[in-house]
Formats: C-alpha cells, sequence, structure tokens
C-alpha cells in the first residue's frame, strides 16, 4: 500500500491522543473517526466538509431506475438458479 505509515503515540490519562501535524496537514482535516474493532483500532479522516469532498465523485453516466430493477431481478434469478442446484 502506497504511502503507508505507522506512528506510535501516547494515550493520556483522560483517553486522549494526538494525530501528528504531519498526518492531520496531509489529511486536510480537524475530525477523525476511530473505528473499534476489537483487537484494533482503524483511524480514519472526516473531512471538514463532506459535501463538497464527494462533489464529481459520482459524476458521470447513471443506470435508470428500469436497468436497476432489471439488474435486481436478474440477479434475484440466478439465485434463485444456485439454491435450486444445491438442493438437488
Amino acid at each position: 500500500m502506497t504511502g503507508m505509515t505507522s506512528t506510535k503515540v501516547m494515550v493520556s490519562r483522560n483517553g486522549q491522543i494526538s494525530v501528528p501535524a504531519e498526518v492531520r496537514h496531509r489529511w486536510h482535516t480537524k475530525t477523525v473517526l476511530v473505528i473499534d474493532r476489537g483487537s484494533y483500532a482503524i483511524v480514519r479522516p472526516v473531512p471538514d466538509d463532506p459535501i463538497t469532498a464527494l462533489r464529481g465523485s459520482y459524476a458521470g453516466p447513471v443506470p435508470t431506475a428500469e436497468d436497476a430493477r432489471s439488474a435486481d431481478r436478474t440477479a434475484e434469478s440466478e439465485r434463485e438458479e444456485r439454491r435450486r442446484d444445491r438442493t438437488q
């Protein structure tokens, strides 16, 4: 994975950690999301302005409602066929 680094930080008596300035500047954010995965945690940047961060991410052609329904029907039909094959 490109650009992956690790940094050891201390947890304060109040349960706080400091994200190093270099990382905060690279992420361009003041807010992070901590995801507790049980035996480890994931720290992800949260954009200061999520709407602006998403702008353009989903640009381009999108399927019509009928195309989406057709794809769902096809997928459901394939699932049913696999279920029938397993029970035979």
